[in-house]
């Protein structure tokens, strides 16, 4: 397989969508790892098997209509393996395998399956200290997004996946690309106060939009720099409510095709009537519950130039 991913939206080809089966029982409040299972585990409204497996379904769907060949890791057994984006990602031709909390670290095993098809040369462990996981790498061309948080309390965040050290190794792996660090806020047991990864506050659509929630950055400077780059014309700025239910977090089957939960009206009213997109409406309610969205359950493989 040879791979290919510069961007968020060029026109997909091969992807890895999470596994739904086997997911195991609701985990207790100590065994949440991001504040918004945290938060459903508390109210007592934690999606079922059958609630993500239906939704997944129709994810797939849609990406096979749009001809796109879709990967499966295998069903390990009580393990939730729905957010492929966390176990790895692709940079150009590179997979990187992400050193995620260790917690998780069961899911690596399940996508051997798709290792297998890949050359090894191609395939890139970090070092043990370089923590990232894929939701915090928004690829934008020339350009590498990192999302990450470089505070001494760094370690007692269960919501802190990437820190400096991964982001110095991606730099030095990547010489040829420019890598810029955003700081997101982190809170592990409010949704509303913090920030899991990078694609939950930001995601780039179409050939040169940007999806943003402005407070979930750190330092101002970096959403001010994002205005630069992309222009305040080309920039859909989401509430705290949306970031909350996770509105950045749709994924791109082309610059101009978007799957997006159906909910989300004023986002998706936005990219059809003011940006001339096309929007696949699918029902995700549920598997946002558990801090992911759409972006969260893939890993792009291939898309075109």
């Amino acid at each position: 397989m040879k791979l290919n991913i510069k961007n968020e939206t060029a026109t997909l080809k091969a992807v890895v969508l999470g596994q739904p089966g086997s997911i195991g029982g609701v985990p207790t409040l100590d065994k949440t790892y991001d504040a918004k299972s945290y938060e459903t585990v508390l109210h007592g409204n934690y999606p079922t098997e059958e609630e993500i497996f239906k939704e997944m379904s129709i994810f797939e769907k849609v990406l096979l209509k749009y001809d796109v060949q879709v990967f499966r890791p295998w069903t390990l057994e009580n393990c939730n393996q729905v957010f492929a984006r966390d176990v790895a990602f692709v940079i150009d031709d590179k997979i990187i395998n992400s050193n995620i909390i260790p917690d998780r670290d069961d899911e690596k095993e399940a996508y051997e399956v798709i290792y297998n098809q890949i050359a090894y040369n191609k395939i890139y462990n970090l070092p043990e200290k370089a923590h990232v996981e894929g939701g915090d790498v928004v690829l934008y061309n020339d350009i590498v997004f990192v999302g990450l948080y470089s505070g001494i309390d760094y370690p007692q965040f269960k919501t802190a996946r990437t820190n400096l050290y991964a982001f110095h190794f991606l730099k030095e792996l990547f010489p040829y690309k420019q890598l810029i660090p955003l700081e997101l806020k982190k809170h592990d047991t409010n949704p509303r106060a913090g920030i899991l990864h990078l694609d939950c506050t930001f995601m780039p659509v179409s050939n040169d939009k940007l999806i943003v929630y402005k407070d979930g950055f750190l330092y101002e400077k970096d959403y001010n720099m994002l205005l630069d780059l992309f222009g305040k014309e080309n920039i859909f700025e989401i509430t705290q409510e949306e970031m909350y239910y996770m509105n950045s977090n749709i994924f791109s089957i082309s610059p101009t095709v978007v799957v997006s939960e159906k909910k989300f009206e004023r986002l998706n009213n936005h990219l059809e009537q003011a940006w001339g997109m096309t929007v696949e409406r699918v029902p995700y309610f549920e598997i946002s519950k558990m801090g992911g969205l759409l972006r969260c359950s893939t890993l792009p493989l291939i898309r075109g130039e």
